[in-house]
């Protein structure tokens, strides 16, 4: 009886505890008293049946402004990823077929995102059912085996993936290996893959309690299992080419070759110059953590062999003058930033003063971007091709750019004509990656690059695949 009067008293305690620290009758009626403005009425009327963000368009903003650009890298046609979360790769894609258009004076090039994107999947398959077999001693609970299950694959990716996946496959043109109705809506075939992998790395942890097991043994058994995968694969993708005859023709449409290749000595001949990993670096705008530093984010790779992301920390005026010493020499860059802030989408322009979502709801938004990041309220969404730059040449006190430009890839009828154009202020804001080849890096980051890394989480919320 005693231990049942203790239990009722620590439950009435609680209870009484909850209810200071609830919404109460009273508090709630004090809210209903300050809803009874005119002016608020109509705001509630208006956001019932419209968009918030018509509502809180800047008229101002509405029109196109200036599109002139001080420099801008030449490039042909604007690529769609549909309904998938593959920017990364049509990013990647879009920045080696300008170099070559550029270079070699195509008419025009587009390579095959599927092509590389069915080794993505393959790979990524590869690198969770391993990572499932290095684990197996862990517990169940462990944080890396929780982490390996909750992602065992995605369609989104980063640059490190593109660079890998490239030096390993090789490239070929979408002519060679087309897009499908699954590789343009992803969804359903990565909800499945899903559903298998997890499966097929719960088997392969149970497997790996017995005292027998070997980490051979378990490896027979993943090889299998990626036998399953490459089949779906296949089904979805289509089978990917180990050969293919090309003819490429120049601006004129004037012949200049038909050969048969690999997409290895494709990439080889055309991009013989370009190693991604080698020539290029990461550059990064991260608020949350010291700048002028090496970052490296633990398992963040796309093939078991492959490269961790690495990236050099760095202020955004620091970054600037790579970017646009780079659009200057024609050459396109790897850029990523939270895109869906600020965006309107039917003039394809990115600044501050589109939206003033403050006035309309009698509030304001007052975080920086490093409380954002903080907060879970921004991070790097996605990838475009940053090809434009506005610089004000007659400046006297360093570099201020006016604007910048990137080529998307939502279709040409999406934005200004496929592009997306930004304030320097949105840019300082909202860009998070930058990829730039080295040629266009001052030394001293160069030599800095030389540190040993800052090795960081896997699970790190502030380094999602952009999609």
């Amino acid at each position: 009886m005693r231990a049942r009067i203790i239990i009722a008293t620590l439950i009435s305690v609680s209870t009484w505890a909850s209810a200071q620290h609830a919404i109460t009758p009273e508090i709630l009626d004090g809210f209903q008293k300050q809803e009874a403005q005119a002016s608020d009425k109509a705001i509630r009327n208006a956001l019932a049946r419209t968009s918030i963000s018509v509502l809180a368009s800047d008229a101002s903003t509405l029109q196109m402004g200036d599109t002139h650009f001080t420099y801008r890298v030449p490039n042909k046609g604007i690529t769609n990823q549909q309904s998938s979360g593959r920017c990364w790769l049509f990013t990647g894609m879009n920045v080696l077929r300008s170099k070559a258009i550029n270079k070699y004076n195509l008419k025009e090039l587009e390579l095959s995102q599927v092509y590389l994107f069915f080794y993505d999947q393959l790979e990524k398959s590869n690198l969770f059912l391993q990572g499932c077999i290095d684990t197996r001693k862990k517990a169940d609970d462990d944080r890396m085996v929780d982490w390996l299950f909750e992602n065992p694959l995605s369609d989104g990716g980063t640059f490190c993936g593109v660079a890998d996946l490239v030096k390993k496959y090789g490239v070929v043109p979408k002519e060679v290996m087309p897009e499908t109705y699954s590789s343009n809506n992803t969804r359903d075939i990565d909800m499945l893959l899903k559903w298998k992998l997890r499966e097929m790395g719960l088997e392969l942890r149970t497997a790996g309690q017995d005292k027998k097991a070997t980490a051979t043994s378990l490896e027979k058994r993943k090889v299998g299992m990626l036998g399953e995968i490459y089949h779906i694969l296949t089904l979805a993708y289509g089978v990917p080419p180990t050969e293919f005859s090309y003819t490429l023709r120049n601006v004129k449409d004037e012949f200049i070759s038909t050969e048969t290749y690999t997409p290895q000595s494709f990439y080889a001949k055309y991009w013989e110059d370009e190693d991604l990993y080698e020539n290029y670096i990461m550059v990064m705008n991260d608020p949350l953590r010291e700048y002028y530093k090496v970052y490296q984010i633990d398992y963040d790779r796309h093939t078991y062999d492959g490269h961790d992301w690495v990236y050099l920390n760095l202020p955004a005026d620091e970054i600037k003058p790579m970017a646009v010493a780079s659009i200057k020499d024609s050459t396109a860059m790897y850029f990523s930033c939270d895109v869906a802030k600020y965006l309107n989408r039917t003039n394809g322009t990115l600044d501050l003063n589109n939206f003033d979502y403050g006035s309309l709801l009698g509030t304001s938004f007052n975080m920086d971007k490093k409380q954002r990041v903080q907060t879970h309220a921004s991070g790097s969404s996605h990838a475009m091709t940053l090809v434009a730059a506005d610089v004000d040449t007659t400046a006297s006190d360093g570099l201020k750019v006016r604007k910048w430009m990137v080529e998307n890839s939502w279709g040409d009828a999406s934005g200004y004509r496929g592009h997306l154009i930004m304030t320097d202020e949105w840019f300082d804001n909202y860009m998070f990656r930058l990829v730039v080849n080295k040629r266009y890096v001052d030394t001293k980051y160069v030599e800095m690059l030389k540190q040993k890394p800052v090795l960081l989480p896997a699970w790190d919320p502030m380094f999602l695949p952009e999609e």
